[in-house]
């Protein structure tokens, strides 16, 4: 072990004298395989970012990994059911979506149905034991959201990025106007239409003031309004959120393992309400896609790897041929072949890792740069982070191309005949 170590540091050693003493071929050597690794370091850096961006925006709109969801058609027993089952609890939040409409009363929403601003879902309609019909009255000064209230903090399980304002704050005592926080294209409509702050919700006894808190990305392109269940409770028992001409959303988001999913389900069934669960696992969805990805781009930026290890390959290959003689004489008073090979190949790892260095260092700070310049218009790239892998693998790559490029030059210089040196 001591012989192996010894050798290897003699290589190191000289390999180092051979860069100093060579700076112009390491320099050019380093030219032709830093746009390869620069390459693996950018591929892995933005397969990274774009990894963590989709998973997020998934997140946002589906829960983060392991998340229990329970979908119910909204019924009004099985509201009343799911309202007092989750009621404080921490590993379960109920989310219950109506139609909110906020502006001047007694006219239609310039987005029947809670549409999108840019889009047209048809008119508004009224639904009764006849069919439905479009409901009468002119458009006005008013914008209908769909109003989802929350039993608690739903951020546990949908990491919302909050864009102005603040969260909902469950820890008060609820208030007689109910605090509101909408998302980016509620927040736009309600730009866009200035409307008076006055809601009315379908089955309310009288219509509310609320008060816009804050505005969050929840990756919804619909306007919606968050608020707190025992608040809009206050208006709108339970039993009544069941609406006819708007529909209605409920759903259960819990922990695994939590104990609240088979009392729910039980009671659910016991009311002829068959509920639909699944475990969210978007990671595991997304990865054949994310592989696919990732081997396309690292075969593009393999091929321009392999095009700076030929340039290091025929640098070394010269290299090598200048000092014929000096490695003949090594051979001549005792040197192993097996030393100097690991001299030849000490030098273009350590040429390789210089590569990397600058590689890494480069792809650093023009993420750095790119980030100071568009991070506040591009949330993709806001408080983003230069991915560890990045680095990795820009080390690995300069410790590939190191091993390819001098292994031909290191089998070169150890079949060098001590007899090169008489002929010199």
């Amino acid at each position: 072990m001591r012989r192996l170590s010894g050798r290897f540091r003699s290589s190191l050693i000289i390999g180092i004298q051979g860069i100093r003493a060579r700076k112009l071929r390491t320099l050019l050597s380093m030219v032709s395989l830093f746009l390869g690794v620069l390459a693996v370091v950018v591929v892995q850096a933005g397969a990274s970012i774009a990894e963590r961006a989709l998973l997020a925006d998934l997140e946002i709109q589906q829960g983060y990994d392991g998340t229990r969801v329970m979908d119910m058609p909204m019924q009004q027993n099985a509201t009343e059911v799911l309202t007092a089952t989750v009621r404080g609890r921490e590993d379960a939040v109920a989310m219950l979506g109506v139609s909110g409409i906020v502006g001047e009363p007694g006219v239609l929403p310039v987005n029947p149905g809670g549409a999108p601003l840019d889009q047209d879902w048809g008119p508004a309609m009224v639904c009764n034991d006849q069919g439905c019909e479009p409901a009468p009255g002119v458009k006005g000064q008013a914008v209908e959201v769909r109003l989802t209230a929350l039993s608690g903090d739903v951020r546990k399980f949908r990491p919302y990025r909050t864009v102005s304002g603040q969260w909902l704050d469950f820890t008060r005592m609820p208030s007689m106007s109910p605090k509101l926080v909408l998302n980016q294209p509620a927040a736009d409509a309600f730009e866009q239409y200035r409307v008076p702050a006055e809601m009315r919700v379908g089955g309310a006894a009288a219509n509310v003031t609320p008060q816009f808190v804050g505005v969050v990305d929840d990756g919804d392109m619909q306007p919606r309004a968050y608020v707190r269940l025992d608040e809009l409770t206050t208006w709108l028992p339970p039993s009544r959120m069941s609406d006819p001409n708007t529909g209605g959303e409920m759903r259960l988001l819990m922990t695994q393992g939590s104990p609240v999913e088979p009392v729910v389900s039980a009671k659910l069934k016991a009311l002829g309400v068959e509920p639909y669960v699944q475990t969210i696992e978007t990671r595991k969805e997304q990865e054949k896609q994310l592989t696919l990805m990732r081997l396309v781009f690292f075969s593009m930026a393999g091929l321009v790897l392999l095009i700076g290890v030929a340039g290091i390959l025929n640098v070394g290959l010269a290299t090598v041929g200048e000092r014929v003689e000096e490695f003949a004489l090594r051979r001549a008073v005792g040197t192993p072949r097996t030393l100097l090979a690991g001299i030849v190949l000490a030098e273009t790892l350590l040429t390789g890792l210089l590569t990397a260095a600058a590689a890494i260092g480069a792809s650093a700070a023009a993420l750095k740069v790119v980030t100071m310049l568009v991070g506040d218009s591009q949330p993709i790239l806001r408080d983003v982070q230069f991915p560890w892998e990045a680095g990795v693998a820009g080390i690995i790559a300069g410790i590939v191309a190191g091993v390819l490029g001098g292994f031909v030059p290191a089998l070169r210089a150890a079949g060098i005949p001590i007899a090169t040196v008489m002929r010199a």
